[in-house]
């Protein structure tokens, strides 16, 4: 019987260090607990403005408006800035409206943590300070814009068409991973 056991105890081991590593692997994969150490700055261009068609009205007088083919810059529909909820956030936020009537959510001087699974959300959830805003964002309306493209710097995510802003109040960086806000931004009209 002693030889029994002494046998088992090997096959034990084994075990265990097998149960171990899957374990290990699961939470690595899980948690990516080396993205708290790695930064991924992006800085995109703000959006190009894109030229205005020439007007076909007949001129006679001359004019001191700009040219009729003349490059006009994005709108500001709204703005906001970031406030921190689960990991220290900043940064400002800001809706444009492109020369050709589409629009792009800005993030401007972001700085937040990196994470599993990061995503940019317009949400119709009320900004809340402190724990009492870490979990609201999922709970009404919301739509993600894509992926965050880094945690740090200037970025930009187009708004889909016949996307009405007015049901969207707020946007956060939400870890879909976790199910809950990084940092959020309350939209202002501009």
């Amino acid at each position: 019987m002693s030889r029994l056991r002494g046998s088992l105890r090997p096959h034990y081991v084994v075990s265990a260090a097998v149960a171990g590593a899957v374990l290990l692997g699961f939470g690595l994969y899980w948690f990516q607990p080396w993205k708290l150490v790695q930064d991924e700055t992006v800085n995109e261009a703000l959006p190009e403005a894109t030229p205005v068609a020439p007007s076909t009205a007949p001129s006679s007088a001359p004019s001191s408006s700009p040219s009729p083919s003349a490059a006009r810059g994005p709108k500001t529909l709204a703005r906001g800035d970031f406030i921190s909820h689960e990991h220290a956030t900043r940064g400002g936020v800001r809706v444009l409206e492109l020369a050709d009537g589409s629009r792009v959510l800005r993030l401007t001087g972001l700085d937040t943590s990196n994470g599993p699974d990061l995503r940019v959300w317009i949400t119709n959830a009320p900004v809340k300070e402190g724990k009492a805003g870490w979990h609201v964002f999922d709970d009404g309306k919301y739509l993600s814009l894509g992926k965050l493209k880094g945690n740090k710097g200037d970025q930009n995510y187009t708004i889909p068409a016949g996307v009405n802003l007015a049901d969207y109040g707020s946007v956060s960086i939400w870890c879909d991973r976790f199910d809950v806000s990084f940092g959020a931004a309350e939209l202002r009209e501009a």
